[in-house]
């Protein structure tokens, strides 16, 4: 574990946090450094959401390459968001209203993980590789039946379903980053209290069993919790499909470990870290020309076929 390194990883986000609110900012203690702490704030939970979820979910699927995101969980939400613009048009948007929206997004992710780990799980055992297939296929007919609401609403509707689809710390509010504070700090107490166990479980279902852990009962308790945090973070700042790959295998390179206690503090930095940048390229050297999403995917979907290229070449 190589803890200089993550020591300067966190000054180097610190350092991004404090440029990212005061550059250009006139010192305006009324308006602009507000909005900005509120997006740093988004972009703080909305990166360490991502971290933990990744780490863990790697560390069940035992697959680096994996992330949550095939499980269908940025698809369920972008389908409701879909299903209430069709259903009752824009005005959906004021009679839920911005609390309301993320409060039924998340909990409607969690039903859908409740429902999917529950059926494949009820017989006692953990087939994660069929709950990865199932996810995947899932993914393809919720993201078409999203497709096709998409092409049958007028075009304003299809404006606003459009922004649901990219990351954005613009709309969220202070009232969601104060319930989405403390769920994330529950839920990453829980994960970091389980590094240990999670060291075990990235050993493989039968060393876990071998060394006395109760394996199928700790993978539906983590892919759970990863479930949690997928909701919010989706319902937070929207989809992210790449920035988990990357951000997972960056902190194992960094870290020189694949051990827990290294890894989830090191991501969050990276994830955290990345969207800062992004959000200070956007607004001060793009001029708003292009958006955070974007720069993400193409930073991580290079770096994820650059890994495939090189996996593919030591094979």
């Amino acid at each position: 574990m190589r803890r200089p390194l993550m020591l300067s990883s966190w000054v180097a986000v610190l350092a991004l946090a404090v440029v990212f609110v005061l550059l250009n900012s006139g010192l305006d203690t009324d308006y602009i450094i507000p909005k900005r702490l509120l997006r740093l704030a988004a972009m703080g939970l909305g990166g360490v959401c991502i971290a933990f979820s990744a780490i863990v979910f790697q560390s069940i699927a035992g697959n680096r390459i994996l992330t949550p995101a095939i499980m269908g969980y940025e698809s369920v939400y972008l389908l409701f968001q879909a299903l209430l613009v069709w259903l009752l048009g824009t005005s959906s948007l004021m009679l839920m209203g911005q609390n309301g929206n993320f409060f039924a997004s998340v909990l409607l992710m969690l039903a859908y993980s409740w429902v999917i780990h529950r059926w494949l799980f009820r017989d006692g055992r953990s087939n994660v590789y069929f709950l990865l297939l199932l996810g995947l296929v899932l993914t393809m007919v919720i993201s078409t039946l999203t497709q096709f609401i998409q092409v049958t609403v007028s075009p304003g509707e299809f404006a606003v379903l459009q922004g649901y689809n990219e990351a954005s710390f613009n709309r969220v509010r202070p009232g969601q980053l104060g319930y989405a504070a403390v769920l994330v700090l529950l839920v990453a107490g829980v994960m970091l209290r389980s590094r240990a166990l999670l060291d075990v479980i990235a050993l493989g279902r039968e060393q876990a069993l071998s060394l006395g852990v109760d394996y199928p009962r700790c993978v539906r308790q983590q892919l759970f919790l990863v479930a949690v945090l997928v909701a919010i973070s989706t319902s937070l700042v929207g989809p992210t499909a790449f920035m988990g790959i990357f951000v997972a295998n960056l902190a194992y390179a960094l870290a020189g470990t694949t051990r827990h206690r290294a890894t989830l503090p090191m991501a969050s930095a990276v994830a955290v870290g990345l969207f800062i940048l992004a959000q200070l390229l956007v607004e001060q050297v793009l001029n708003y020309r292009t958006t955070v999403t974007i720069l993400i995917n193409l930073i991580c979907g290079g770096y994820f076929l650059a890994l495939m290229i090189r996996t593919r070449g030591r094979a």
